[in-house]
């Protein structure tokens, strides 16, 4: 997001109601003040569709000072604090629910790569005995890693092998 300043904020004002961007800006500032006015004055301003500015005393209290780890004493103060109205809330939550439908499908489409690129590029199927030649041990089977027998014969379908079964001997 970007941020947002006075004179931004004048020139789209000016360039929707046709008036020149100094006496937007004189109009703009004028508001400004009138609610910081108002505020000192009365403590609370209510703007309709907007929010409401209220200034509230901050009671004193002890806080430490995160560089040195010493307490200090905070003096009681006045702050200025908003609550947005029910229409500002009902716009930043629509906004807060399209970010959520965005990331969805960003991470669904992220998914989605990655399904293809695994069907792109299958991994090996793990021989089988349906994809072993018939007579012959699967690759990861003892007798194929060693072409002869523990006793030390030639292994069951191994050249020399005196097997003449189609199916495939293993050794227990």
């Amino acid at each position: 997001m970007t941020k947002k300043t006075k004179k931004e904020i004048v020139k789209t004002i000016s360039n929707e109601i046709g008036l020149t961007q100094l006496k937007t800006k004189e109009i703009v500032q004028k508001t400004f003040d009138a609610i910081v006015d108002i505020l000192v004055q009365e403590g609370r301003i209510e703007l309709r569709k907007f929010g409401v500015f209220q200034v509230k005393k901050r009671a004193a209290r002890k806080a430490r000072n995160p560089r040195t780890g010493e307490k200090v004493e905070v003096a009681e103060k006045f702050v200025v604090t908003f609550k947005p109205g029910k229409e500002m809330e009902e716009r930043v939550k629509a906004l807060e629910e399209k970010a959520l439908k965005e990331k969805a499908l960003e991470e669904m489409r992220a998914g989605d790569s990655e399904i293809t690129a695994t069907q792109a590029n299958p991994p090996a199927a793990p021989d089988t005995p349906e994809t072993v030649a018939p007579g012959q041990a699967p690759a990861n089977h003892p007798a194929a890693l060693s072409p002869e027998s523990p006793s030390g014969t030639p292994a069951p379908g191994q050249p020399g092998s005196e097997s003449t079964s189609d199916k495939p001997s293993f050794p227990q």
